[in-house]
């Protein structure tokens, strides 16, 4: 287990604590959340016991957590943690896809589910909505169940209402749906952002955001070596 941070960041930091079994895999994964405003890693661990000793000790906002760790099941921790008092917020990071398992996470309350492997355009957008949730949690007012859906809207892929997620402009989705939609076959985010001509992370999240309101598929391609490619097509 790592050392905490120096507590001189601002008041408004999401703490993370990282929880991988593999030394390389939790240094990656601390590099990918160190990139993205207000995160910062203040932890890492490698079993049960030590995530157990650092929520202890570290008190993190947000746990990354691996599910295949060498003591314990991950989501098996969850149920000691709220037992033992600590209200941390868990999102999975994992290459467990049985459907029983996102399940019985679902039903212990992660906010959500990421399946390795990946890169950092794929974790990006789940911190920034986890973040944009949590302001909206510690700012919320509620008088009416206007409010209350207003908070929960934030677990939503679209915006309440049907607009846009925030940071997301109608012109940037309108020439992804159009490239998208004039493509023969399957389009990558990489050919996305040279048909339209934004970056391969915004066009990753705009595409994303359109499998994730049901408008786009998303299939693998496997090449001679590497991860596989994330490749959509137009279903709306």
């Amino acid at each position: 287990m790592t050392a905490p941070h120096d507590t001189a960041a601002g008041d408004d930091s999401i703490d993370v604590l990282v929880v991988d079994d593999d030394f390389m895999v939790a240094r990656v994964h601390r590099t990918f959340v160190e990139r993205v405003e207000p995160f910062r890693v203040i932890g890492t661990a490698h079993t049960g016991q030590q995530t157990i000793d650092a929520v202890e000790e570290l008190r993190p906002d947000l746990i990354l957590l691996d599910l295949y760790l060498p003591d314990v099941f991950g989501l098996d921790l969850i149920p000691r943690l709220r037992s033992a008092g600590h209200d941390c917020d868990i999102m999975v990071i994992s290459a467990a896809q049985e459907a029983e398992t996102v399940r019985r996470a679902v039903r212990r309350g992660v906010v959500d589910y990421l399946l390795k492997p990946f890169d950092f355009e794929d974790l990006l957008p789940r911190l920034e909505r986890y973040a944009a949730r949590r302001r909206r949690l510690l700012s919320a007012v509620v008088r009416g169940q206007a409010d209350v859906d207003r908070v929960l809207g934030g677990t939503a892929l679209a915006a309440p209402g049907g607009g846009l997620p925030k940071g997301m402009s109608v012109e940037t989705a309108a020439m992804v749906e159009r490239a998208l939609r004039e493509t023969a076959g399957t389009l990558s985010a990489t050919e996305c952002a040279a048909l339209t001509g934004i970056s391969r992370v915004s066009a990753r999240r705009y595409l994303e955001y359109f499998h994730g309101t049901g408008s786009a598929g998303v299939s693998l391609r496997y090449g001679v070596a590497g991860r596989p490619e994330r490749r959509y097509d137009w279903q709306g």
